[in-house]
């Protein structure tokens, strides 16, 4: 075989193979939307005000990724969530929030069962206690 069959056979075929391998996207595997930048902006100034912001930023994060390729938040934020709402005593968002969290990723079920039990616990002696 002579170089000019060799390249003949062989340039199409790693040309091909060059703009395939360029055409696809990789795809995130999580969708954080404004997530990060409010959590470290309130880890920085803790305040109402920026804990009102990392919630608004987690829940247009959770309602972007519904609609997103991977439909996933990061492992976490539902959990964040929860937090969120338990320190703003709305006790059954933040329950929601950790049953989501472990629908989503089974390995947090263990604790996030703790979390819920200690809430409930807390709601059925604060209820015992009227």
């Amino acid at each position: 075989m002579n170089v000019s069959c060799i390249f003949k056979t062989f340039f199409p075929l790693a040309v091909v193979a060059l703009l395939v391998g360029c055409a696809q996207k990789p795809q995130a595997l999580y969708n954080f939307g404004g997530y990060s930048e409010s959590y470290y902006a309130y880890e920085q100034e803790p305040s109402e005000e920026k804990l009102l912001e990392l919630q608004k930023a987690i829940e247009e994060a959770i309602a972007h990724a519904d609609q997103s390729v991977s439909k996933r938040v990061p492992p976490g934020m539902y959990a964040n969530l929860g937090y969120i709402y338990l320190k703003q005593g709305n006790t059954d968002g933040a329950i929601q929030s950790f049953e989501k969290e472990k629908s989503i990723y089974p390995e947090s079920a263990h604790f996030m069962d703790r979390i819920i039990n200690k809430i409930q616990m807390s709601e059925n002696s604060a209820g015992g206690d009227s």
